[in-house]
């Protein structure tokens, strides 16, 4: 009876081992997948990105700028099939001599997109979301704003294999109205994105934020190499990271050389 006795506490103990280890499995399988979400633009899932920027060489080798991005995401549900996503950036800039002999420093033009997207992937796992992009004319600085409204359309696509996620975001925004004085906007906006998430919610990533000015006929080109890592703070999941930029193509106006980002984006599963 002994020996059936404590075979019985060691089962027991046994047991509650993996009911307590099996949550730690579960934590970190989510983490994971929360990570891999972070890396498609069309995710269902509530995200608030806080990217700050930093660029140099604007307009002369003594101008620079910083930039917080402040970039909300909210997927809002349709019906079985369909979501819209509302993706918004709202810029907060202060930039010393890109015009020279001055500084500005408050809100930038806030860009607005709405992505329409099915709830489950199509044929060979595509991911693909189209909708409209809007440009508001929030700069509180003349030099920080178009001073135009906009609008147009966007779209992304992509795949996620295993711990690789590929694909693009693009839009295009045509500008009138405004203030007279200001040209009129015509610019593309291009993002192919690469990104490997390890089974420890780390991610690599590099992408570039292209633009075309149809007006002036010319590019932007910056190339951004990034890695961030997810982790909690309490019950709060935040995902921390940075890294380099560097401009492969850009006007004489534009910024030259390398720059850098920091990012941290709360994350609000459901």
């Amino acid at each position: 009876m002994r020996v059936a006795t404590n075979q019985s506490a060691a089962f027991r103990r046994v047991i509650c081992f993996t009911l307590a280890a099996a949550p730690l499995a579960t934590h970190a399988q989510s983490d994971e997948d929360l990570a891999r979400k972070l890396s498609n633009p069309v995710a269902a899932l509530i995200s608030v990105p806080f990217q700050f920027n930093y660029d140099r060489k604007i307009g002369s080798d003594d101008g620079h700028k910083t930039l917080m991005n402040f970039q909300p995401v909210v997927p809002m549900s349709l019906n079985a099939e369909w979501n819209v996503i509302s993706r918004t950036i709202v810029p907060v800039v202060s930039q010393t001599d890109v015009v020279p002999g001055s500084s500005q420093s408050g809100l930038g033009d806030t860009t607005q997109s709405f992505f329409f997207s099915p709830k489950a992937p199509g044929p060979g796992g595509l991911i693909w979301g189209v909708g409209p992009v809007l440009l508001l004319p929030t700069g509180t600085e003349p030099e920080l704003s178009a001073r135009k409204w906009g609008a147009g359309p966007t779209a992304v696509v992509l795949k996620q294999d295993g711990a690789w996620t590929f694909g693009a975001l693009a839009n295009h925004i045509w500008g009138g109205g405004g203030v007279q004085s200001r040209p009129p906007v015509s610019s593309t906006f291009i993002q192919p994105f690469l990104s490997y998430t390890t089974k420890d919610a780390w991610t690599y990533t590099l992408n570039s934020e292209s633009t075309y000015d149809w007006s002036n006929k010319d590019w932007q080109v910056p190339v951004n190499a990034l890695v961030t890592k997810l982790i909690k703070v309490g019950d709060q999941r935040i995902s921390l990271g940075g890294g380099v930029r560097y401009w492969a193509v850009n006007t004489d106006a534009g910024p030259h050389g390398w720059g850098f980002r920091l990012v941290a984006t709360l994350l609000f599963p459901e």
